[in-house]
């Protein structure tokens, strides 16, 4: 495995929320079209309120009207010059928002390529997104209204700079966006880089693909735009990585605190980020949204099934129709669309996401976006587009279609748990755990050992940005399950179709002979054949069962009740199909090991085997319950 191989597939991923997939790019010809149509200004050093300027680029219609703005603004690369694959994506972007009549604006954020400053993961300082506000608003060719775009980091900033309530900022479309830091409904993620308290690993590999280095060649301050467009034809301040090898050792390297530093990385923000504790006061410091600003913005929010972050997406949208002004809970929109991170553009006739195929998932986003668009930022953009504009489109897997919702979950969805059971012996695919409708007649157990030096991998999932590390999306899940480390729990043949849309929420009643432990679930369709599809996944380190603001060990022969964070799908499990979780302790590289010492795992190199146990009876109802859209019905046996 070659790193610029993995290098190219994050910054293909991630670069592609500028454009959220892709766009009129199949049709559009390059940069000689888009001049055809637009004035391009490029490489407008604009200023921030501390005098620190940042690299920005204009395409605007030709044309004395004043016209709306589309901004986005991101920490990925848009400097390359001419039509290579980077440098299309923006103009294909701009060309589809300049002949609609927009003017399109990309800006990278300070610190990235021909930006001054210095770069932090969580976008300090805020005011930047707010002066730039101020500075599109004042030129002679804007009307003053703005609308905000992007996908993933690009799509981060909008929700806290939304608070800031700048007068011009009209509209926003936040695409495959986290929940920002703190606590929105419950999910306590601090902006992706947690799940459960367990670290994700997806910003090992990210910031090893696009951290600048500190000791990075810098353009002069002062340069001239003449100049900076000039040296942009050749140079486009990219860093090259050295090359890994095998990127999944790279990830097992003990301390994870030296990771990168063990293959040549940048350390920077990673040696500092890999030390913060969930409840570490220094998150509220940077530029994400948290739980304590009020946004007003109208919101068009667009999710993905096999996002990393689809449960928070999910919940921070609740958030915002819940909010108690009318006017501002009745602008919030949805589409949650069966495709990876950022893919929303790429499914066709027959979309994959990972080994499965879903259908026909296209939809129309740019006809969604610009209608969107045109209502909030254009004088005469008032209509009937909001009339006619679901609350939230959703797609049902499984029957691969779309459908429309007034709420999330939709309202006929009911809670139904379905209860674990086995006769202790519910290790792997071959062993006699199953789900049912009522609660263990019996009392029983489950035992399996975690050894962190022989972790479950991840194979398949709600990812991103992990590279070439781990399969992600879904995938038959058989061959794993042959690990005696991995509970399996499997409900007999439904005897009707059921949909289950919403969020899944799970409680284990688990027991360990180590302080500390993680306990990881999967939830999969399992088809007549066999064939086992994963859903979605998640993770709970018990140190933070009872909040992330302390931390609180177990002790040998105690049993905990666990409640992991919610998981969210939107599939139809046909008749004859089955529900399957999976429960066990590690699910490597995509979260951290736990180390199960009780210590601070990022700086240990020395692990304990952990021997954990799953509990179900009418004491201990470890269970998992389902959003269903009808009577769930299982087959008699």
């Amino acid at each position: 495995m070659i790193m610029k191989k993995i290098v190219n597939s994050i910054l293909i991923i991630f670069f592609v929320g500028v454009t959220y997939g892709q766009s009129s790019q199949d049709q559009f010809k390059g940069r000689e079209q888009l001049e055809e149509i637009a004035i391009i200004d490029q490489k407008v050093m604009v200023p921030m309120r501390d005098g620190v300027r940042l690299a920005t680029d204009v395409y605007r219609p030709k044309t004395d009207k004043k016209v709306p703005v589309i901004f986005s603004r991101t920490p990925y690369n848009f400097n390359s010059w001419g039509d290579g694959e980077e440098r299309t994506r923006t103009y294909a972007q701009a060309y589809e928002a300049v002949k609609r009549g927009y003017a399109y604006v990309v800006q990278n954020e300070r610190g990235r390529y021909y930006s001054e400053g210095e770069w932090d993961i969580l976008g300090v300082p805020l005011t930047d997104g707010y002066d730039a506000f101020s500075w599109m608003a004042d030129q002679e060719w804007s009307n003053g209204k703005i609308g905000t775009l992007g996908c993933s980091s690009t799509a981060e900033w909008q929700m806290a700079v939304a608070a800031l309530d700048h007068p011009s900022h009209a509209a926003m479309v936040p695409m495959g966006y986290g929940a920002g830091i703190g606590t929105v409904s419950g999910f306590h993620e601090q902006g992706n880089w947690y799940r459960g308290g367990a670290f994700q690993m997806l910003f090992a590999s990210w910031l090893y693909s696009v951290e600048h280095d500190k000791f990075k060649p810098r353009i002069p301050a002062g340069a001239s735009q003449e100049d900076l467009i000039r040296i942009s034809k050749f140079y486009d301040l990219a860093p090259e990585n050295p090359q890994i090898g095998d990127m999944l050792a790279a990830m097992s390297h003990l301390p994870v605190q030296d990771m990168l530093i063990n293959v040549g990385g940048k350390k920077e923000i990673f040696d500092k980020m890999i030390r913060r504790k969930p409840n570490d006061p220094a998150w509220y410091e940077g530029g994400l949204y948290h739980e304590n600003m009020e946004m007003k913005k109208p919101s068009f929010w667009f999710v993905s099934w096999y996002d990393v972050s689809v449960s928070p997406n999910l919940a921070l949208f609740n958030h915002m129709r819940n909010h108690p002004d009318a006017r501002v809970a009745d602008n919030q929109y949805l589409v949650i669309a069966p495709t990876l991170h950022c893919g929303f553009k790429r499914a066709t006739e027959n979309t994959m996401v990972g080994e499965m195929s879903v259908g026909d998932a296209r939809l129309d986003y740019d006809k969604l976006i610009y209608g969107w668009f045109d209502h909030w930022l254009k004088e005469d953009g008032k209509s009937q587009f909001l009339d006619d504009l679901p609350r939230i489109q959703y797609y049902l897997m499984g029957k691969n279609e779309w459908k429309s919702a007034s709420t999330w979950p939709p309202k006929d969805a009911n809670m139904t748990s379905l209860y674990m059971d086995s006769d202790g012996n519910a290790n792997s695919l071959f062993g006699d755990g199953k789900l049912s409708l009522n609660p263990p007649s019996q009392p029983n157990q489950d035992n399996y050992a975690y050894d962190p030096n022989n972790p479950v991998y991840s194979y398949g999932g709600n990812v991103c940005c992990m590279g070439n590390s781990m399969e992600n999306g879904a995938r038959d899940q058989q061959k794993i399950e042959t690990r005696n480390d991995i509970l399996v729990y499997t409900s007999e043949p439904l005897a009707e179709g059921i949909e289950v849309s919403g969020f899944i929420e799970m409680s284990l009643y688990v027991s360990s002979d180590v302080k500390d432990t993680d306990f990881t679930v999967k939830l999969i369709d399992v088809y007549p054949d066999g064939t086992a599809y994963n859903l979605d996944e998640t993770i709970q380190r018990a140190r933070y069962r009872e909040g992330y603001d302390k931390e609180v060990f177990m002790k040998e022969g105690e049993v905990y009740k666990i409640d992991l964070t919610p998981l969210s799908t939107s599939n139809y499990f046909a008749k004859g199909h089955r529900v399957r979780i999976e429960v066990s302790s590690s699910n490597f590289p995509r979260f951290m090991r736990n180390l199960n010492t009780g210590g601070n795992n990022y700086d240990e190199t020395e692990s304990i085997v952990a021997h954990n146990t799953i509990h179900h009876s009418e004491d201990y109802p470890s269970q998992i319950r389902l959003p269903i859209v009808g009577k769930l019905k299982i087959e008699d046996r």
